[in-house]
């Protein structure tokens, strides 16, 4: 698919996300507010993710220390790991949805709050991470 046609979809879906948050928030709509409810949510987002590995059991964690000795970017890259085993069953999927999906609103309530733009936002970290590559080192 056309890079341009990528980009006009993300553009399109960015704003109007960021139009329709702006028309229906009410409750929370002091910067206070919405601050703290992305924080709520984020701990949401991290409480489903242990819940998943700890109530469901659909993924596991087996953590052991990463290894950074390789020579070259690349292969450091595919040495290092996530540490998750398994995948997220349909259940747990459902609910990290709905918590990244608030999440997400938040986060776009505090860019109109602010007078941010999310997709340039958006734009300007995709733009750094494909120039630098791994040297973005994040």
């Amino acid at each position: 698919m056309n890079d341009n046609i990528i980009n006009s979809d993300i553009n399109s879906t960015c704003k109007n996300f960021q139009e329709q948050v702006s028309k229906v928030l009410i409750r929370h709509k002091s910067i206070l507010d919405i601050i703290t409810k992305l924080d709520e949510y984020n701990a949401r987002v991290n409480r489903a993710v242990a819940k998943s590995i700890t109530s469901c059991g659909c993924i596991s964690v087996h953590a052991i220390k990463q290894d950074y000795s390789k020579d070259t970017f690349e292969e450091m890259l595919n040495a290092t790991k996530t540490h998750v085993e398994g995948n997220v069953c349909d259940g747990c999927k459902d609910v990290l949805n709905e918590e990244i999906g608030s999440y997400i609103f938040y986060l776009a309530a505090l860019c109109n709050t602010l007078d941010l733009d999310l997709n340039d936002i958006l734009k300007k970290e995709y733009d750094t991470i494909k120039t630098l590559g791994v040297f973005s080192l994040k």
